[in-house]
């Protein structure tokens, strides 16, 4: 009776990290096993077999092109995780660096914050939009111009811990005993920006995923003949009331996507920040 209670409360605590942990695991696996399980090459154009609906031979249909639909959602998992893993690297990396500087200099908040606001001041999709416009589709550039979109909520989340970070007793404490800022930013703020920085870079992630699929569906984030979900929904729009199909299915793969991350990052805040969540 008792191991039923204990197993109850766990999973009333981690019931959404465990719920969108293991709908992202089950996306993650089927990015990576896409070459073993994808029936067709998800290029291979066979004009005899266009716009066939669902089927056994193709389980998701073909497209205008006679391309299987199902082997190219199941690509396009990669290209989405590919591309939202390497936004999360960069403004990671980049917006710790900045926010930390912002948040324990005055100058440095002065010069950074005021060029986050610059950029925040544009909605996402303009701001990436104006970007790719002038360095070209691809996956460098789509990346690049993502994670510049995304850098100033990285920046503001890691800012306002460093400043109320520095604040406390240790950090005063070291900095009197003589600890340089380097080691006082690392050694002492740095773990405490850990919390707020996981559930920041997950919300991230499924934005990128929502962008990326805007970007490529308006046609400036990668070339068509890149299997993503944002080109197959471009390509599908033209035979929205022939073949519904098209459309239904990348669309539930970016909701699945999206959802497991929001689920996720919503989770690891009720178990990070309890005070957070009860509020």
């Amino acid at each position: 009776m008792k191991k039923k209670r204990n197993w109850r409360k766990f999973f009333s605590k981690y019931n959404l990290v465990l719920i969108g942990g293991g709908m992202f695991l089950i996306l993650v696996t089927v990015a990576i096993l896409a070459p073993w399980i994808s029936p067709y090459d998800p290029k291979a154009m066979e004009m005899t077999n266009a716009l066939q609906p669902p089927s056994l031979a193709h389980l998701c249909g073909t497209d205008e092109f006679g391309r299987d639909v199902f082997s190219r959602i199941l690509y396009g998992a990669r290209i989405s995780l590919t591309i939202s893993l390497s936004v999360m690297a960069v403004v990671g990396v980049v917006g710790t660096v900045l926010g930390m500087l912002a948040g324990y200099y005055h100058l440095a908040d002065t010069i950074i914050m005021r060029f986050m606001d610059g950029l925040m001041a544009f909605p996402t999709v303009i701001l990436a939009l104006v970007i790719l416009t002038v360095l070209g589709s691809g996956i460098p550039n789509l990346v690049l111009a993502l994670s510049i979109a995304q850098l100033p909520r990285m920046v503001r989340t890691v800012r306002t811990t460093v400043v109320s970070a520095k604040q406390l007793e240790h950090v005063e404490a070291a900095r009197a005993m003589g600890a340089s800022d380097a080691r006082i930013m690392f050694r002492y703020i740095l773990p405490l920006c850990i919390s707020p920085m996981i559930i920041r870079l997950t919300l991230i992630m499924a934005l990128t995923v929502l962008n990326e699929a805007s970007l490529t569906f308006l046609g400036v984030g990668l070339s068509p003949d890149i299997p993503s979900w944002g080109t197959i929904l471009s390509e599908a729009r033209v035979h929205i009331q022939t073949s519904g199909y098209l459309i239904v299915l990348p669309g539930f793969a970016i909701v699945w996507s999206v959802m497991s991350l929001n689920l996720l990052g919503d989770g690891l805040r009720d178990v990070l920040d309890p005070k957070l969540s009860k509020k």
